[in-house]
């Protein structure tokens, strides 16, 4: 045990010593950092040209539309063509439309229908940059070194989605909304330049690619292709209705229900709810750490269902248990098993699945993570309509009963 502890400081940092994996991690955390200023930037300024929050519904509803729609065929043309060109191509489209938003801006003459068209034209052209830069990072690692290099990927990103938003808020206020555009525009333009200094290791053949005369099928059959070999994998499955479960869990609960809890039941108002998802984002940034640190190859399918089973009874403890730091501690554990499960999860799809059809199965992971958030919004907007406990006890009985559904299959639990 004490070398096990000893090692895992140099295994977690060991990805860090290779030059190719700082680029990415660099140009993720920037293209990630650019997305939290994007989101703050077309709220503020919407809101100020308009004073309508219908009107900022449509500008962020135009984002996210298309991004959900395309991503299954970023995924799709990721598996085709270089994982490392699309992000570059899609972080200096962002760049240029980012810069374009901000000169008009400056110039006094954005209208919310221009805002519209550029925030669809930036959703749609984001949907190419997701499913690569998961996909990318065999090629850029060696398999033993996935679990690590993930987890600091992941505190990357967890720590660009809290600073993005603080930061683009704080140039918003010491200069003009369309300001942070043009900030926003510098982070995608050195995302791109960082993607594009990586050496990244040539990709497998895969079946197809090793007969020339092969015709390639469509577009619309390889998206097809992506999503059977998704369903048809027991153990994919798995981890994609888990992943599909836990964005349920995030969007409503962690949302509507934070702030409900705060207000209504702990009576702490905004600052408790800030507490409360500090303690989420702090427990996840812990989790994936310690992931990372942890090495090695784990059964991934207890781990699955552990995680459910864990998340399951969190959510049991908010619905009941009215003290503050009794709720933030549980919180805390919560974000822990989240940021923890989810390093050792990606790193098993990185490992198992084959090179030419990961970004797609990638991308239906995507796909389903998007489609539950808007459910769980309107659902558990509905049920704090009731009570906390109503809202939270559905939302555990359905974590509960997909821990119980992962460790009846026998495929599941030998996961590796």
């Amino acid at each position: 045990m004490a070398t096990t502890l000893a090692g895992a400081g140099p295994r977690l940092w060991a990805p860090a010593r290779h030059r190719p994996f700082r680029l990415l991690w660099l140009g993720q955390s920037l293209s990630l950092l650019g997305d939290g200023f994007s989101v703050v930037a077309f709220s503020w300024i919407t809101l100020g040209l308009t004073g309508s929050t219908l009107a900022l519904g449509y500008v962020l509803a135009f984002q996210a539309v298309p991004r959900a729609l395309l991503t299954l065929v970023g995924g799709t043309l990721s598996d085709s063509w270089s994982t490392r060109t699309l992000m570059i191509a899609s972080s200096w489209t962002r760049a240029a439309l980012m810069a374009g938003v901000g000169a008009v801006g400056l110039t006094g003459h954005l209208t919310v229908w221009m805002l519209c068209a550029a925030a669809a034209a930036f959703g749609a052209v984001d949907a190419f940059f997701q499913p690569a830069r998961v996909s990318i990072l065999p090629s850029v690692v060696d398999e033993s070194l996935l679990t690590p290099a993930n987890a600091l990927l992941g505190a990357g990103a967890r720590t660009a989605a809290v600073i993005g938003p603080a930061v683009g808020g704080l140039v918003i206020a010491m200069t003009r909304a369309p300001v942070a555009f043009l900030v926003d525009a510098v982070c995608f333009a050195l995302c791109g330049w960082c993607v594009a200094s990586i050496r990244t290791r040539p990709r497998p053949a895969g079946p197809r690619q090793s007969a020339d005369t092969t015709p390639q099928p469509s577009l619309g059959a390889r998206i097809r292709e992506g999503v059977t070999f998704t369903l048809r994998d027991p153990r994919l499955r798995t981890i994609v209705a888990l992943d599909t479960a836990v964005n349920f869990c995030y969007a409503g609960p962690f949302t509507v229900g934070f702030a409900t809890l705060a207000d209504q039941v702990l009576r702490g108002g905004s600052t408790t709810l800030g507490v409360l998802n500090g303690s989420l984002a702090g427990g996840a940034m812990l989790g994936t750490l310690a992931g990372g640190a942890l090495g090695g190859r784990p059964r991934v399918g207890l781990l699955v269902a552990a995680l459910a089973g864990w998340l399951g009874a969190g959510m049991a403890v908010l619905g009941l248990v009215h003290s503050t730091p009794a709720v933030v501690a549980t919180v805390l554990a919560m974000g822990f098993a989240i940021g923890f499960q989810g390093v050792f999860g990606l790193s098993w799809i990185q490992r198992n699945i084959p090179q030419d059809v990961l970004s797609r199965v990638v991308s239906v992971d995507m796909v389903l993570g998007y489609a539950a958030a808007p459910l769980s919004l309107i659902v558990c907007g509905a049920l704090a309509r009731i009570d906390t406990l109503a809202l939270f006890g559905a939302v555990a009985v359905v974590l509960v009963l997909t821990a119980v559904a992962v460790l009846g299959s026998r495929a599941v639990r030998g996961m590796r």
